[in-house]
């Protein structure tokens, strides 16, 4: 039976006087997976093919646990996608959007207008974040944090009457966002291929992906600076007058958790300032302690001029996004005239109100130390001594609780799969199917888990992992 046939079996017997909480309660998990199929399109995804295999269904969630609807307990190593830090089931967010909501459950702050939730949040980031980031505009997510980088940035240039700084490079297999401006700004072929137009201006300079690039008998320091120094050669072939800023993860996050060597964001930093370009960090991923730093570019030791927040602001409980703002950008926007940029759900009080709740939880309860002293170091140690030597382990890279694993044919020689993203899929299936969330990019296995996680959880996650990369091994007859 065909899932849009399943569903209309299950349509014609259910009762349309029954509540939809009463449904959801009586739906199997074919009939979920009917309904999903007729009805919902998956982000990133061959619905053809999803829709053969039947999605899984997560049905509710408790600190580092999810249950699917077949009551299946699987560990999520991934917190969500890469944002749920306070871990799952916090009773403290959920009264926080509660009572927000019967007290003021929307309005906007267009017109004059503001209101104590995004008043309150925009003093705890100030505290929160380094001593020059002491604004902040809000919108709904990461993909819209960095269509307003955009925005800012032309408007700074304007108001210091440099009209012609409009370029902005990026890098290739960066990630920023799936809008147009999010998914130009990105290095991603595969997305630039489905729009049917990018936006102006924005070009792109190689990664600093030490493992799949770098050749001949490079270090990686030695490999990182020359990939900075990329930057350098592209302002020259552009023009200084003509390039407004650079946009890079501190680390790349969907594109394999990549961590350039200690030489790279010096480099970068310098070449900026050198030539009067703007350096924006896109902290989606990194900030609010997923290295073990309330902001990722503190772990790398740079100073950016803007940065882009989402994920870890609300820890995935609601949407929300933020630019932060260096002091001296945001004084030349705020000086000069009309900012015409926003949203309708910019600042929404709910959306801020759980922030709050959520930055309060990191901070009082000293997750973001803990990750940086306790348990970001024992995961590391537990990840790298797990597959010490393993055949099919090329390199583990990451800090805090983020780390991304290497598949390779030859991991001495760093000799990736001709089919990489075959195998990624291979091993990816395998952790699924043993109750652990762990995701494959390419040839990459990602983790990043709850901030929340202990010591025993670590342990299941990499003892999962090691079984899954082991079958995968198995599979391809390497031992």
């Amino acid at each position: 039976m065909s899932y849009r046939t399943e569903e209309v079996a299950y349509v014609q017997t259910a009762q349309p006087a029954a509540s939809v909480q009463a449904a959801q309660q009586q739906r199997s998990t074919a009939e979920y997976r009917a309904l999903d199929a007729a009805h919902h399109i998956h982000p990133f995804s061959d619905m053809g093919s999803l829709n053969r295999s039947g999605s899984r269904v997560i049905v509710k969630a408790q600190g580092v646990y999810l249950w699917d609807s077949d009551d299946n307990k699987i560990i999520d190593g991934m917190a969500g996608l890469w944002c749920v830090n306070v871990g799952y089931g916090r009773k403290e967010l959920a009264d926080a959007a509660y009572r927000q909501m019967q007290e003021l459950p929307f309005y906007n702050t267009f017109f004059k207008t503001t209101h104590p939730p995004v008043i309150e949040l925009s003093a705890l980031l100030a505290e929160l974040a380094p001593e020059p980031f002491n604004h902040f505009f809000y919108c709904n997510s990461g993909s819209e944090g960095n269509d307003t980088v955009l925005r800012i940035v032309h408007q700074y240039w304007a108001t210091q009457g440099k009209h012609s700084k409009k370029f902005v490079i990026s890098r290739k297999n960066g990630y920023h966002g799936s809008t147009i401006a999010g998914g130009t700004l990105g290095g991603m072929g595969y997305m630039h291929e489905q729009m049917p137009s990018k936006v102006e201006n924005i070009v792109h300079i190689d990664q600093p992906y030490f493992f799949g690039e770098a050749q001949g008998n490079l270090t990686p320091e030695e490999f990182a600076l020359a990939r900075a120094q990329q930057l350098e050669a592209k302002i020259l072939e552009i023009g200084a007058d003509n390039v407004a800023a650079f946009i890079g993860e501190p680390f790349q996050g969907a594109g394999g958790v990549i961590f350039p060597a200690s030489t790279y964001w010096p480099e970068i930093q310098r070449i900026c300032s050198k030539y009067d370009i703007l350096l924006v960090a896109d902290e989606v991923i990194g900030g609010f302690g997923r290295t073990g730093e309330w902001f990722a570019h503190q772990h790398f030791g740079f100073e950016p001029d803007l940065i882009t927040l989402a994920k870890g602001l609300t820890s995935g409980y609601v949407p929300m996004g933020a630019v932060g703002l260096h002091d001296r950008v945001a004084k030349a926007i705020i000086e000069n005239g009309d900012f015409n940029h926003g949203l309708t759900y910019s600042g929404h009080p709910v959306a801020a109100a759980v922030a709050i709740a959520n930055l309060k939880l990191l901070r009082d309860e000293k997750i973001v130390e803990r990750v940086k002293t306790d348990t970001g170091p024992y995961f590391q140690k537990k990840l790298r001594d797990t597959f010490a030597n393993h055949p099919i382990i090329g390199e583990i890279s990451g800090a805090g609780l983020v780390a991304g694993l290497q598949l390779a044919e030859d991991p001495k020689a760093r000799k990736r799969f001709a089919n990489g993203g075959e195998v990624g899929t291979i091993c990816r299936d395998f952790c699924f199917n043993g109750n652990l969330i762990m995701r494959a990019t390419g040839d990459r296995m990602l983790l990043s888990p709850p901030l929340v996680i202990n010591k025993l959880e670590i342990d299941e996650i990499v003892s999962k992992a090691k079984k899954a990369v082991d079958a995968t091994a198995q599979q391809l007859g390497i031992s």
